[in-house]
């Protein structure tokens, strides 16, 4: 059947309009829009298609940790392409990168881990965690406890299952999500739901205390497990408050509660330690990662599983006679390659140390606009930050959702030379790991120069004058 897009010539972008479904894209509006065509990058930069340069204050979607053009990731890929360009884990069988690999990150792990599964995304890799998490009470006989809690405004991914863990609504309007058996707890956001007069401490207990009244009301021997980002990223990169992930994990504890850790984008050196884990004191039982895996060069996830979890898979694939889950492209040995020497990288160039220091100077930049009049809150953590607008400080009211204040500040950005992230009210940055000091600062003031445009903007369109 014909496009019903309108016939705009044989451009690029006419093209990419008549023929691609774009993910997380207003369809309507692509349609007149299009798109913005990437062709090529350097280090920490990207070039459209008029060859226009940006910083890509994003890394892409929180992944190219070491850049757009690192020639030991494309030539681990050419050298694994000439010697295996596929084979696959299932029935017995295997290949050296996809165990070089299991046996690097199990070592890796901050809690003790006892086997990795590969998945492609972030999202697989959720899906297979909670796919786990059945299993494994299957195998301890306890079929009523399959109940998995995330928390609102979290982010797991797309999957049917990993969706559903998501926390936010345009992830499951119209989707038919969430699926049963997921429930959400209260997002661990201070600065936008704290009571008044309560800490950051206070805020946490608050919480932990309606954590642990959700698994009574639900039956403790019905919750299965609890699901969470170090540092929530698509949500708004929320940094969790003072003492919360210590009292969330005493109620896990107390109620036989599985932790599941999603890494995926903070794994890898984002937040100044190897994994958020280490960052905020998380001791689980799964572990997921993607993106910074192979510094997003080739698609590749990982669940890590503690051996009590294996050791029922184990138990419950010998009665059944088969694991029965997996992927083609389990374990790709191309994708393994390049996460090898991705991480040979990482070790080699201590990026966890230079992550710390230029994380730093991020964090340091962007509080410079705290005493902005449009500025709510800066949070952030090693080298992901997130800026909140608001239409009035005091009281910390939002602005109106139509207005889309933070995507038209992102367009500024980017007519400033940068790459932002939209999300809510919130710019999201989370560049590359490689990014030099002289190039955070940079990315700083582009965002400044866009913030001061927000302003002028509001003041003349809608005649918003700062509180």
């Amino acid at each position: 059947m014909p496009s019903t897009a309108p016939h705009l010539g044989n451009s690029i972008a006419s093209r990419d309009i008549a023929s691609l479904l774009h993910p997380y894209t207003n369809l309507k509006a692509h349609e007149s829009v299009g798109p913005m065509v990437i062709t090529g990058g350097r280090g920490v930069t990207v070039v459209d298609d008029a060859g226009r340069e940006y910083i890509e204050g994003v890394a892409g979607l929180w992944c190219t940790s070491l850049g757009f053009d690192e020639p030991r990731l494309v030539e681990a890929a050419v050298r694994q392409l000439r010697t295996l360009p596929f084979y696959h884990a299932f029935a017995h069988k295997s290949h050296e990168p996809g165990i070089e690999l299991a046996e690097k990150l199990v070592a890796l792990a901050p809690v003790p881990m006892s086997k990795a599964f590969f998945a492609c995304s972030g999202s697989e890799a959720n899906d297979t965690a909670v796919k786990l998490v059945w299993y494994y009470n299957n195998a301890l006989g306890r079929p009523q406890k399959k109940k998995i809690i995330g928390r609102i405004k979290a982010y797991h991914g797309v999957t049917v299952a990993s969706a559903s863990l998501t926390g936010l609504p345009n992830n499951h309007r119209d989707f038919d999500l969430p699926i049963d058996r997921i429930l959400h707890t209260d997002c661990p956001h201070w600065y936008r739901f704290h009571e008044e007069g309560e800490d950051e401490e206070a805020f946490a207990s608050r919480l932990a205390a309606s954590l642990e009244a959700l698994i009574q009301r639900e039956g403790p021997e019905t919750v299965a497990a609890f699901i969470a980002e170090p540092v929530m990223g698509a949500g708004g990169v929320i940094v969790p408050p003072r003492t919360y992930f210590e009292k969330i994990q005493a109620v896990l504890r107390k109620h036989d509660v599985l932790l599941i850790a999603d890494e995926v984008i903070c794994g890898f050196g984002r937040t100044g330690a190897m994994f958020g884990s280490e960052t905020f004191g998380l001791k689980p039982d799964i572990m997921t990662m993607a993106k910074a895996l192979t510094s997003a060069y080739m698609p590749l996830s990982a669940v890590l599983v503690s051996e009590p979890i294996y050791r029922a898979c184990v138990a419950e694939s010998e009665k059944i006679g088969v694991f029965g889950h997996g992927y083609t492209y389990s374990g790709h040995p191309v994708s393994c390659a390049v996460a090898l020497e991705t991480l040979k990288i990482y070790e080699e160039r201590d990026i966890v140390a230079h992550t710390r220091a230029v994380g730093a100077r991020l964090q340091e930049g962007l509080a410079r606009y705290r005493s902005h009049p449009l500025v709510g809150e800066v949070r952030g953590v090693g080298l992901i930050a997130g800026v909140e607008l608001v239409a009035d400080k005091a009281t910390r009211q939002p602005f109106d959702p139509k207005l889309g204040v933070a995507a038209r500040l992102a367009g500024f950005a980017q007519g400033h030379g940068a790459i932002l992230r939209p999300i809510g009210d919130t710019l999201g940055f989370s560049p590359p790991l490689i990014i030099t000091p002289e190039e955070v600062d940079e990315l700083v003031a582009r965002f400044g120069r866009a913030l001061d445009d927000t302003t002028a903007w509001l003041e003349h369109e809608h005649r918003f004058r700062p509180a």
